[in-house]
């Protein structure tokens, strides 16, 4: 087929490499024969472009993942934060405060592509979307995705979060090969959630024999990307697009390059392509000591204020903008940057640094004053990193309070400059929620500042994440702000 023929049947890409380059240099193309690891077509299959949706590929393989391991079941019910209820549409529209289950976040991943959704599960797997999506890029690192980041779980515009083709044909085999018993989501046409039906978004499906998935993707900066996988008649091959001017341009594309070069792979099945490396066990030993933020950062000035911190961190000045516009608290929960403060703040270790670890748990709380809407305080402080990026000194000062039993899991609910403030909160929130927390221990952790201590208001005695969640949500029912996280 020429470019002329191609072109004149309403193609937004070429198939050969110069005119393409110049009528679309967003594009790139790649078809992999799963079966034997032969390239069949590579157009710029190792040039950086911009994932959108289909970085959910990824939060979907580690969520299969941990399915498979045991650690999350598709009935449970993850609640929903604001910060998660807050990403933009694509969207089911969830309320904070509600639930999703396991299985409803995946069918609407693969259905609606589903914003909030993919945040839900990347808190609940990983405590915050920056924790999951560090784990995303070791995973990535892990299964040979050597030019991906991954800066979110939802594709959402990023500028360092970038991948290829090729990567992306690689994570599509992966999952094939990984997680058969969970791939069949893919090729979910609709989905009925809660009454409404959510139609896929890859109208490949049906248009050629054999194909079983995998995801589309669209964001302004890359596209309409399109992952495509086909299993018939003993061939396997799956092929990526990038940079299609239209959903329907793309998919005619894909078409045509699975038309092409489908007919050319192999039915003989040489093995698994991808290694699978169960690591779900394995923990990161430690982040980054200035701040929580994925690797391959620039390096940290010892100097840098902590706005430009989060500005460096997040991409954007939210930290440097909450400042201006809030006042400094005295004697009461932090908010804001000075909540981030606390969260960024290094001191030397003591004991068992793992044991230690700092936990930014200080969700922004409304002031007086304040001009800024409740979505922009979510989403400047609410996706902090919760691994560890301090330490904390324990039995600093008499007032401290210590928990009799260490339990796996506590809630967060402030940090303040005082003790005695800190147990009076925890004792109104015990009182105010009731039997949720009931057997619930008040306890405060301190923690050294540049200028001074702080001390965290937290609830011990939760057995595992899900009493932890329900002891939130309960708290988050009258008006307290709170975080659940493994001790």
């Amino acid at each position: 087929m020429t470019v002329a023929a191609i072109v004149g049947a309403g193609l937004a890409v070429a198939m050969s490499v110069a005119p393409a380059s110049a009528a679309n240099p967003n594009y790139s193309g790649f078809v992999i024969d799963a079966n034997t690891g032969k390239v069949l077509y590579n157009d710029r299959g190792d040039e950086y472009r911009y994932p959108a949706s289909l970085t959910k590929m990824m939060t979907l393989y580690l969520t299969f993942e941990a399915l498979k391991s045991g650690k999350i079941h598709l009935d449970d019910k993850m609640p929903v934060s604001s910060y998660a209820a807050s990403r933009p549409p694509s969207k089911l529209g969830l309320r904070p405060g509600t639930y999703l289950t396991v299985d409803e976040a995946i069918n609407s991943l693969v259905t609606k592509s589903a914003n909030d959704a993919a945040v839900v599960l990347a808190e609940y797997e990983a405590g915050s979307e920056s924790t999951f999506a560090k784990r995303m890029t070791e995973k990535a690192r892990r299964l040979g995705m050597s030019r991906t980041i991954f800066r979110n779980a939802n594709g959402l515009p990023n500028d360092e979060q970038h991948t290829t083709a090729r990567d992306m044909t690689t994570l599509g085999i992966a999952l094939y090969e990984h997680f058969p018993e969970y791939y069949g989501y893919f090729s979910t046409r609709s989905y009925n959630f809660r009454g409404r039906r959510l139609g896929n978004h890859n109208r490949v499906l049906g248009r050629y024999k054999g194909v079983d998935g995998i995801k589309t993707g669209y964001i302004n900066a890359s596209g309409f990307n399109l992952v495509t996988s086909v299993h018939e008649g003993g061939k396997s091959v799956v092929a990526a697009v990038f940079g299609g001017t239209s959903g329907r341009s793309r998919d005619d594309h894909m078409v045509e390059l699975l038309k092409r070069y489908v007919p050319k792979a192999s039915t003989r099945d040489s093995g698994p392509l991808i290694a699978a490396r169960p690591d779900s066990n394995v923990e990161i030993a430690a982040l980054p000591k200035h701040g929580p933020v994925p690797d391959s950062r620039p390096s940290v000035d010892e100097g840098m204020s902590i706005s430009d911190r989060i500005a460096m961190a997040y991409g954007t000045d939210t930290g440097r903008d909450i400042a201006e516009r809030m006042p400094t608290p005295t004697s009461r929960p932090l908010v804001g940057v000075d909540a981030i403060r606390a969260a960024l703040v290094e001191d030397r270790p003591v004991g068992n640094a793992a044991a230690e670890a700092i936990l930014p748990l200080v969700r922004p709380a409304a002031v007086n004053g304040a001009t800024l809407s409740p979505a922009a305080l979510d989403q400047g402080t609410t996706d902090i990193d919760r691994g560890t990026v301090g330490s904390i000194k324990r039995n600093t000062a008499s007032e401290v309070v210590q928990p009799t039993d260490r339990s796996p899991w506590v809630v967060q609910i402030a940090a303040t400059d005082s003790a005695s403030q800190a147990m009076e909160m925890l004792k109104k929130a015990q009182t105010t929620v009731g039997s949720r927390l009931a057997e619930a221990q008040p306890f405060t952790e301190s923690v050294k500042t540049g200028s001074g201590t702080l001390y965290r208001a937290r609830f011990s005695g939760f057995d595992d994440k899900d009493q932890a969640w329900q002891a939130c949500a309960a708290l988050k029912r009258h008006a307290f702000n709170c975080y659940a996280v493994a001790n």
